[in-house]
């Protein structure tokens, strides 16, 4: 089983590309299930962010066309897709998922946000019955890198995150936020995280809007803060100086004619806008308004490169964990790649002891109950003593990826060949679903920019 990543991210693509092909976290499920329908595609998984949609698939034999999935699904030109996305196979695409996870790939190295997205799109993967052998065994490996990271380094010892960021421009803007007014649009996680910096950085007045006006109560009550009914949004932003917004809105919620608005009854008092959704909730041109100022995700890159100097030495540390794992991964999965063949050869050789047994049954049956059980034990030995070291030979074969040591065994014995065979970790991680689990792998964690460029699709195609 070959694993594959398909995408766009940050790096390769910009926010107007990227809002389109955003998929709202109630439709995940409904999308996975499509990729699955792809011819070829054995199991999937989408991770679709503000900065990345990304498709996980696993195969068997053939390449599916997950790029035909993704023109068709998300009905753009695929001259206008092609240069944007990169593809991962094999260990590079195993490498890739660990990094994600781990938050090295991020806008923000180190943010938090990321390994919970991760893992949501593996549980809408699940629910439609996505994620099977190939992706499970992966998918809790890479939970368990991602905890591992946390844990042995620094990267996530600081506060930071795309809303701390955001938080951090409205101070350079502004140059304190000292008697403030600010307006958070969307109640979720990142608006109450983007509330906890607000408060720590002296925001003087904090206005709370959502769609469900309960949620925006009690985040509200939470930072001293005042809650707005989302259908009054319109009514009361020109309150605000600084708006941010973090919606789930397909269409902007804040268009021109909005804006000018605002303005006039600010009478034309600045007003700034960092919009972190994508979709964008702020229309582009908005930002052509004289005393509006419209930040979007894409903008934020630059303050958050001034967060990379310091995270530096913890994201090679980082790094050098990842490394480790995706190789001990690869092995593993190598390891596991002989196991039919081991079964096999442990099924044959327990036959053809219970023929022998049966053949001699008639000399046997004037033996005691204990020297039958002795007999038993002592044929039981003989065969394991005789397995041991042609199958120790194999599992060494496989961690090595040398097929021709396994094959000979198989010949050796007189057992037929399993197929496929192994499949060396640069192009594909072998990982057969009647395989047992490692014993060493790590289990399962419950926790997310040393940038690995994004190689060119026509650089990383196999």
């Amino acid at each position: 089983m070959t694993i594959r990543v398909l995408g766009v991210n940050h790096r390769t693509a910009p926010i107007e590309l990227r809002e389109r092909l955003a998929i709202a976290p109630e439709s995940l499920g409904e999308a996975t299930r499509a990729l699955l329908g792809t011819p070829g595609v054995s199991e999937g998984m989408i991770v679709s962010t503000c900065n990345r949609v990304e498709l996980v698939t696993s195969y068997e034999q053939t390449a599916p066309d997950v790029m035909d999935f993704m023109y068709r699904y998300f009905a753009l030109d695929a001259d206008l897709l092609r240069p944007h996305l990169y593809e991962y196979e094999g260990a590079d695409a195993v490498r890739h998922l660990f990094r994600v996870a781990s938050s090295l790939d991020s806008m923000v190295q180190g943010e938090p946000q990321i390994l919970g997205q991760v893992k949501e799109a593996y549980t809408a993967a699940r629910s439609v019955g996505a994620v099977q052998s190939s992706l499970e065994r992966l998918l809790q490996t890479t939970f368990a890198v991602a905890k591992r990271v946390r844990t042995e380094t620094q990267i996530g010892s600081a506060s930071v995150s795309i809303a701390s960021v955001a938080v951090d421009l409205a101070k350079k803007i502004f140059g304190s936020l000292d008697g403030k007014t600010v307006l958070l649009v969307g109640a979720g996680k990142m608006s109450e995280l983007a509330a906890r910096h607000l408060i720590q950085q002296g925001a003087y007045s904090i206005l709370i809007a959502n769609r469900t006006f309960d949620r925006a109560v009690v985040l509200a009550e939470t930072f001293s803060g005042r809650a707005v009914r989302f259908e009054d949004l319109h009514a009361v932003a020109d309150q605000a100086d600084i708006l941010i917004t973090s919606t789930g809105a397909a269409q902007p919620i804040f268009r021109r004619e909005h804006a000018q608005q605002f303005l006039h009854r600010r009478r034309n008092r600045p007003m700034f806008y960092i919009d972190i959704a994508v979709p964008r909730d702020v229309a582009p041109e908005v930002n052509r308004l004289e005393g509006a100022f419209v930040y979007d995700i894409d903008d934020l890159q630059s303050v958050a490169a001034s967060h990379m100097s310091a995270r530096s030495k913890e994201a090679m540390q980082a790094e050098s964990i990842v490394q480790a794992e995706v190789e001990r991964f690869a092995t593993g999965q190598q390891t596991l790649s002989a196991v039919p063949a081991i079964v096999l050869l442990q099924q044959s050789m327990e036959e053809l002891r219970q023929t022998e047994l049966k053949r001699m049954q008639g000399k046997l049956q004037s033996l005691s109950k204990e020297q039958r059980g002795a007999v038993e034990a002592l044929t039981r030995g003989l065969i394991n003593k005789v397995l041991h070291q042609p199958l120790q030979a194999m599992k060494a074969a496989a961690r090595e990826g040398d097929l021709t040591v396994v094959e000979a065994v198989q010949q050796i014995f007189g057992l037929p060949s399993q197929g496929g065979g192994l499949t060396s970790p640069g192009r594909g991680i072998a990982s057969p679903a009647e395989a047992e689990p490692r014993k060493d792998a790590p289990a399962e964690t419950a926790d997310a920019e040393a940038s690995e460029p994004s190689r060119p699709l026509e650089a990383t195609r196999h």
